[in-house]
């Protein structure tokens, strides 16, 4: 429990950093908070998508579902303030049980299939539930328009006493304490994954599915596990996304460019890891709003040469990155001379007096025990040791001649 506590210690050391940002950015920045604070909202549901694919991944299943859960999220709550005029705080937690149930249901089917073949399985599946949203009744769901969903913040202007911006300000810092509190959530279900039994029976099956069975892992109930985490971490995700967006469609929120992100994201920052896919969200975050106010029209094709380098030079992604790294800081340095010439056995045992049977002085240090008791005097050449333990006796070799 030792590693757990340590991450629960830095899941505690990052609470604590992201509720003094917002004040941070405000008395730096002023104005230009606003901006900021949008930025790393962004980051933020970026890093909860790519952690939340990455949990499925590393059993080794490749999902294309994740816009079909995480538009399963939105329209929940959407549909439940729109018909139930549920309070807020209840549509977004059941968007992501209404998530898990469908990964539930899916993952029942589909997980008994490996590779493109689930893929394409998943992929087909976020078609067809957008399909089925946009064939509900337009009272419901809103039919291929979409519907509007009330935010979830609606700060007072107070004339005299604050600015415009401020209005703007206050709005994003609600959002951004909802967002880290998805992405802490995350955290802790990742934690929890990675120091416990399922990490090594997740690793397990995607290093072997065969070899997990027999080793006592249950293949279809462990998959299955990590689809619903996954799903339902994504579900939530969504619910909280239309609610800032204050709208839902099916085109827009069961987008394939939603699964993308989720699944370049963790790619980037560093596979099967809890750091990877945050480390990856941040950059990639922050190098997309580069490139934007960069180059305004082509950012995108600059994006992707990011992405497509990255993947080529950093297999590995940024947290395999930094510990090969660390890994040859750690190499002592050599001064540029020769390495030492290690002898071979065969002339470490000739060289050694002790191995070859020879003392110091020249003579023969035999082990008295290899040699026949009634035997004496010095080991002839002629007659072979046999011969020689046979009679008993050693012919001198004057007496030869």
């Amino acid at each position: 429990m030792t590693g757990l506590r340590r991450d629960l210690l830095w899941t505690a050391a990052l609470l604590v950093l992201l509720a003094v940002v917002p004040t941070a950015l405000r008395a730096t920045f002023g104005r230009a908070s606003v901006s900021y604070l949008a930025i790393l909202i962004n980051a933020l549901s970026l890093g909860v998508l790519a952690l939340s694919w990455d949990i499925l991944a590393r059993t080794g299943q490749l999902s294309l579902a994740h816009a079909a859960f995480y538009g399963a999220g939105a329209y929940t709550t959407a549909i439940l303030a729109r018909a139930a005029d549920l309070p807020l705080a209840v549509g977004i937690p059941l968007g992501g049980i209404v998530a898990a149930c469908l990964a539930l249901a899916l993952g029942s089917v589909t997980l008994r299939l490996r590779g493109i073949y689930f893929a394409i399985a998943t992929l087909a599946f976020t078609e067809v539930l957008k399909a089925v949203v946009q064939e509900l009744p337009t009272r419901l769901a809103g039919g291929a328009a979409g519907i509007n969903v009330e935010p979830l913040f609606r700060p007072t202007f107070l004339a005299g006493q604050m600015e415009r911006w401020e209005i703007a300000f206050l709005r994003n810092q609600g959002y951004f304490y909802v967002y880290a509190s998805v992405l802490l959530l995350s955290i802790v279900v990742s934690a929890l994954v990675q120091r416990s039994r399922l990490r090594y029976a997740f690793t397990a099956l995607r290093t072997n599915e065969a070899v997990a069975a027999v080793m006592g892992v249950r293949p279809a109930r462990a998959k299955l596990l990590a689809f619903v985490l996954s799903s339902g971490l994504v579900g939530v995700l969504g619910a909280v996304e239309a609610h800032r967006v204050s709208s839902v469609s099916p085109d827009g929120t069961f987008a394939i460019s939603t699964t993308v992100l989720a699944l370049v994201t963790p790619i980037f920052g560093g596979l099967y890891t809890t750091l990877g896919p945050i480390l990856g969200a941040g950059v990639l975050s922050a190098i997309e709003e580069t490139l934007r106010r960069t180059f305004a029209d082509g950012y995108l094709i600059g994006y992707g040469v990011v992405l497509v380098v990255s993947i080529l030079f950093m297999p590995r992604g940024l947290v395999g990155f930094a510990d090969r790294l660390s890994r040859l800081r750690r190499r002592p340095a050599g001064n540029g001379s020769p390495l030492p010439v290690v002898a071979s056995p065969k002339n470490t045992r000739s060289s050694d007096p002790s191995s070859s049977g020879t003392s110091p002085s020249g003579t023969s240090s035999t082990d008295p025990s290899s040699t026949d008791p009634s035997s004496s005097g010095p080991r002839s050449s002629g007659p072979s040791s046999s011969e020689a333990s046979s009679s008993g006796t050693t012919t001198p070799p004057d007496e030869e001649r």
